[in-house]
């Protein structure tokens, strides 16, 4: 039981890292994807994640150019913050290929449940011998809108699974014991809040999908997570997402995350985060749309 993926995350780092071990990330990535081993000590081999770039061709490469050889690979999907999605294979050959070069695998599962149009995100345990390499974490904070509580938990590779253990025990005292029932309560109990959840969270993307769309941005609808990964429209394109996110703040009122947070992969991009009800997200859409006319992007 973790206090978070956060938390769990970062200690497991700190208790299986030495200074000097190669950790490789997806670039962009979740930040405590990267920060988790850089407070260990640890190099980051940042692996590009694009349309344009073979992505296992990449890992390998990066396998074979790194010395010493890498000691831990680190994934998150459905992605924060590309929202991008893979399929079972894709475990498939990741864990194949860590048996093959002999590296551990960490994955955090967070948004397990947050998927859309059929979409099913599949776990890295569903394959067979995953718990040979790999462990998963998982966290009730979306799924379950409990993100406050701080509540998660790790299965998978025992001895990777004990190293957390150890390290938590002179780190903290574990999670309140009324959150751990809460937690147990939710697991078990009547999932349906899960799907309104869900729901809740696809509605918003639809509104912010067609407000976008509409403003000629042009934006994929994510089949999962609770973000939205948008390209920097053309005529910003050299502002860098930095400027840009803050020129949407001044002149939309409209706060999203600079994709260059995320990694040096992500600066072309900025990510729109759900969290708002619909009546705001049109609210903003109503903001952009007003930017983009006034700087002719629109006509008015």
């Amino acid at each position: 039981v973790t206090i978070g993926s956060k938390e769990g995350l970062a200690h497991l780092m700190l208790a299986t890292l030495d200074r000097g071990d190669t950790v490789l990330v997806p670039d962009p990535s979740y930040p405590i994807h990267i920060y988790g081993a850089v407070i260990a000590g640890a190099d980051i081999r940042a692996i590009p994640v694009s349309s344009e770039v073979d992505f296992f061709a990449e890992l390998e490469k990066t396998i074979r150019g790194s010395y010493p050889k890498p000691k831990m690979m680190v994934f998150g999907f459905p992605s924060n913050p590309t929202a991008q999605c893979v399929e079972l294979s894709f475990f498939e050959r990741v864990v194949a290929l860590a048996k093959k070069h002999d590296i551990l695998v960490v994955h955090d599962l967070a948004y397990a449940d947050i998927v859309y149009d059929g979409y099913v995100a599949p776990s890295i345990m569903q394959v067979p011998g995953a718990k040979d390499v790999a462990v998963e974490f998982f966290t009730l904070s979306k799924s379950y809108n409990m993100a406050g509580w701080r509540v998660g938990f790790m299965v998978g590779n025992p001895d990777l699974v004990a190293a957390l253990a150890r390290i938590k025990s002179y780190h903290d005292y574990g999670t309140f014991t009324p959150l751990q029932v809460a937690a147990i309560a939710a697991l078990e109990g009547d999932q349906q809040c899960v799907l309104d959840i869900t729901a809740s969270y696809q509605r918003r993307r639809d509104v912010l999908c067609k407000g976008l769309i509409e403003a000629g941005w042009d934006v994929d609808c994510p089949k999962a997570s609770m973000y939205i990964w948008a390209p920097i429209p053309q005529p910003y394109r050299e502002l860098g997402s930095l400027e840009f996110a803050r020129q949407l703040l001044e002149k939309a009122k409209v706060c999203v995350s600079p994709g260059i947070g995320f990694g040096d992969h992500g600066d072309g991009h900025v990510r729109f985060a759900l969290i708002e009800n619909e009546s705001r997200i049109r609210q903003a859409v109503r903001g952009i749309k007003a930017m983009f006319k006034a700087d002719g992007l629109m006509k008015a």
